[in-house]
């Protein structure tokens, strides 16, 4: 583990070089994303100047689940964005050869060829709504909230890394299959709001289909409401566990039928 850590470390710091060399590329990049995701609570925003509620919902408690949503879809957007270059072109090219000739796990390679430090833009945007809401709501944190708090959050990033890692997966098997990811990575819009709204299909595609209800209403509803830990974020944890499981064994089997694709 600590080996890993180190080569993380040495990659991470090539990567952030080599994207410094264009400084004004990459702020414009971080607060581009930063800006797109306020646009989020001014539609909220004037959604609610037209309506109460929303089915039961206030303004400050939807602004909570939102930004909340953002925290963990950052950390994965930051860590594992490489998997959208993976699903296009790195099987498809047969650059995949060259992770099988490094002594290194293949996964931690394909995932540290490079970060996207936009996510960040929505980690930082996320926090700020949190704290805002949970302030007009007035939700107390202990030391042991805070604590559960980064649990949700980083088990709701590595449900968003094994949904995204089991759809590009497929490229094993399809050589390309950027379509097909963002089509099933987009449906986590959905999770930014109540599941309550949805209709019954819908819940059961976002709550266990794809789980990203468990990625931020779920576990936001637990501090906002109240209620079971062991139901929100014990339950979070136990999905984001089995969900990455079954999409590395899926990678791992892609792996073995693996045929190089030339170029």
């Amino acid at each position: 583990m600590l080996r890993y850590i180190h080569l993380y470390k040495i990659f991470l710091l090539q990567y952030l070089k080599s994207l410094l060399q264009s400084k004004l590329d990459f702020f414009m990049g971080f607060f581009s994303f930063f800006l797109n995701q306020i646009l989020g609570i001014i539609f909220l925003q004037l959604v609610f100047s037209q309506i109460p509620d929303l089915n039961g919902w206030s303004f400050e408690q939807l602004v909570f689940i939102y930004g909340f949503a953002q925290i963990p879809k950052g950390i994965d957007h930051f860590f594992t964005d490489y998997l959208w270059v993976f699903c296009r072109k790195t099987v498809r090219e047969g650059a995949f050869d060259r992770y099988l000739l490094r002594p290194v796990n293949p996964l931690f390679q394909v995932l540290v060829e490079r970060c996207q430090p936009d996510g960040l833009g929505e980690v930082l945007v996320g926090v700020i709504l949190v704290a805002y809401a949970g302030a007009k709501l007035r939700l107390s944190f202990s030391v042991f909230t805070f604590f559960v708090f980064l649990i949700a959050v980083f088990a709701g990033a590595v449900i968003y890394t094994a949904v995204k890692l089991f759809f590009a997966s497929n490229a094993f098997f399809m050589k390309e299959c950027y379509n097909m990811l963002y089509t099933a990575y987009n449906i986590s819009d959905f999770a930014k709001y109540p599941t309550e709204i949805y209709t019954k299909p819908v819940r059961l595609i976002v709550s266990f289909v794809l789980p990203f209800a468990f990625t931020a209403f779920i576990p936001a509803n637990y501090f906002i409401n109240g209620g079971t830990l062991l139901l929100s974020v014990g339950a979070e944890c136990l999905v984001a566990a089995a969900a990455f499981l079954i999409a590395y064994l899926y990678f791992s089997f892609g792996i073995k039928k693996y045929e190089s694709a030339g170029n």
